[in-house]
Parts: structure tokens; C-alpha cells; sequence
């Protein structure tokens, strides 16, 4: 079975219309998850925990979409990382 793993993590945006953290070094890193599920209950606590601040807003990457195991590398691997 493919382990489908996902990363919570937000911080204060430059601009609401975009994706731009303000301040790098502040990113709340909230932790991977095994399943959609979990990410999304991590991620809806987190951004209703930050509900006052207009300009903070959290999200969910799909960390397995990174990697293509029916590729022979993965396109970070071609990277050199």
C-alpha cells in the first residue's frame, strides 16, 4: 500500500490573494500526517486557533505528490537535492 503522506503548515501571508509568507522564519510548521483525514482536521484547528488574525492562513501539501515511484527518480532527486 502507497503511504500517502501530507504536511500542515501556515504563517502570516504577504497578500490574501496569494501564497507569500511574510516572514519565513515564522512558519508554523503544524506536522506530516498519514492521510488526508488527519491533515485536514490538523489544518482546520490550526486556522480556527488563528481565526483573528485576518492575514494568517494555513495549508495542506500533498508531500506523496512529490514523489512518483514509477519513475525512476523523482523530480527533486533530478534536482541534485
Amino acid at each position: 500500500m502507497t503511504q500517502r503522506l501530507h504536511l500542515v503548515f501556515g504563517g502570516e501571508l504577504v497578500d490574501l490573494q496569494g501564497s507569500e509568507f511574510r516572514d519565513t522564519s515564522k512558519i508554523d510548521v503544524v506536522g506530516v500526517f498519514p492521510d488526508y483525514q488527519s491533515a485536514f482536521s490538523a489544518w482546520k484547528a490550526a486556522a480556527q486557533r488563528t481565526v483573528d488574525s485576518a492575514q494568517t492562513r494555513y495549508f495542506i501539501a500533498h508531500l506523496h505528490r512529490l514523489m512518483d515511484e514509477s519513475r525512476e527518480t523523482s523530480p527533486t532527486a533530478e534536482l541534485g537535492i
